[in-house]
């Protein structure tokens, strides 16, 4: 068993509405965060939100696993005018990396070895889409066709995080344990 993530990236520069975003989502969609949809709800929803850098502002919370965040981006794409990108990695076998638009799926890739494909049959892409993965990710064409090729799940997550400049290495389990993750994200709470 290996190390396991799942985060959710907003690409915008705008971080006040994002968080707007993000509180609309705790407070009508909470389901989506495994919560209850009431309108008095007596726990806090706690995000760790973070600019990573001049194009993405990443999201983190302890729902977010691989199987519920892609549910989580769809969502929020509904809510923001933004593309949002879901990540999720599980135990070095496989990562998945997913697009929404207007609560639709707009791109999908899957790396794993093809032996993970051969034993999990439902291991297929929603929608193959790779121009629009390079125009969202904003890579070169060269370097998209080096990145889309791999097919480990340690590389990928690797190569990803070099091309659009920021880790992808993060999970809301992480940030008690490492103080690279508590200075990067801050702590909100809808």
């Amino acid at each position: 068993m290996g190390r396991s993530f799942a985060n959710l990236h907003i690409k915008s520069k705008n971080l006040e509405k994002t968080v707007d975003a993000l509180r609309e989502l705790s407070e009508g969609h909470a389901t989506v965060l495994g919560e209850p949809n009431n309108e008095a709800q007596e726990i806090k929803v706690v995000m760790y939100i973070s600019k990573s850098n001049e194009n993405w502002i990443s999201v983190l919370h302890d729902y977010f696993v691989w199987g519920t965040v892609k549910e989580v981006g769809k969502t929020l794409s509904r809510l923001i005018e933004e593309p949002v990108m879901t990540a999720g990695y599980m135990n070095e076998e496989l990562f998945e990396l997913s697009f929404f638009e207007n609560g639709e799926i707009r791109a999908e890739k899957i790396f794993c070895e093809q032996w993970m494909r051969d034993e999990y049959e439902q291991l297929k892409e929603e929608r193959i889409n790779d121009d629009y993965l390079r125009i969202a990710l904003d890579i070169r064409n060269e370097d998209f066709d080096d990145f889309i090729s791999i097919t480990s799940p340690v590389q990928a997550v690797d190569k990803l995080s070099e091309l659009v400049k920021m880790s992808l290495w993060s999970d809301s389990e992480w940030i008690p344990h490492e103080e690279s993750l508590r200075k990067q994200f801050g702590k909100y709470e809808f």
